[in-house]
């Protein structure tokens, strides 16, 4: 599976470097929606990087909690801390940033950045497991919603999964919201 998957990273990473960018305004106002149903709830969200679609625009005019990931390590879930628009944030690793300070929170929504997704909900990300350990993690203490947030053309037909890979509530792109 490791190969195949491999193979699918590749792929998507180049089918996402020709991307039209154009959807980011649509897909924003999209999320910025569904997450103001979540008022009350303790939002997470991620720094774009490497080609990613920018979730920033639509939680900094969310009604409610944020926080964003931190990396404590390899083959670890990630940690959260409570983070505010304009919060300092420092370079860490593999390319991300996140809060220089901040209380540790536990999130109950996270917007999930991704390679490709799939009409099932599954999501191939960067091969870390980072998102998949997290979720799993999350769950068993009780209901988080994971949302999948992409350019619709990061859809493939199927994305190779192993059994720890989780699957997403929605996936949100500019042609719409997706719900497996």
């Amino acid at each position: 599976m490791s190969r195949e998957k491999a193979t699918a990273r590749a792929a998507a990473r180049a089918l996402r470097a020709g991307l039209d960018r154009a959807g980011q305004g649509a897909a924003t106002a999209r999320l910025a929606g569904v997450l103001a149903g979540q008022v009350g709830r303790r939002v997470s969200g991620y720094v774009a990087m490497a080609g990613e679609i920018d979730p920033m625009p639509a939680l900094v005019g969310f009604a409610g909690p944020l926080c964003l990931p931190v990396v404590p390590g390899r083959d670890v879930a990630l940690r959260f801390r409570d983070w505010a628009p304009g919060a300092e944030l420092v370079a860490a690793g593999f390319g991300t940033q996140e809060p220089a300070a901040g209380a540790w929170v536990q999130p109950e929504v996270l917007v999930v950045p991704l390679l490709a997704f799939d009409r099932g909900g599954y999501r191939l990300g960067y091969g870390g497991g980072y998102y998949d350990r997290t979720l799993a993690e999350l769950r068993a203490a009780g209901p988080v919603l994971a949302i999948g947030f992409a350019f619709a053309g990061q859809e493939v037909a199927t994305v190779p999964r192993d059994d720890h890979d989780q699957q997403l509530d929605l996936i949100v792109t500019e042609a719409g919201v997706v719900t497996p």
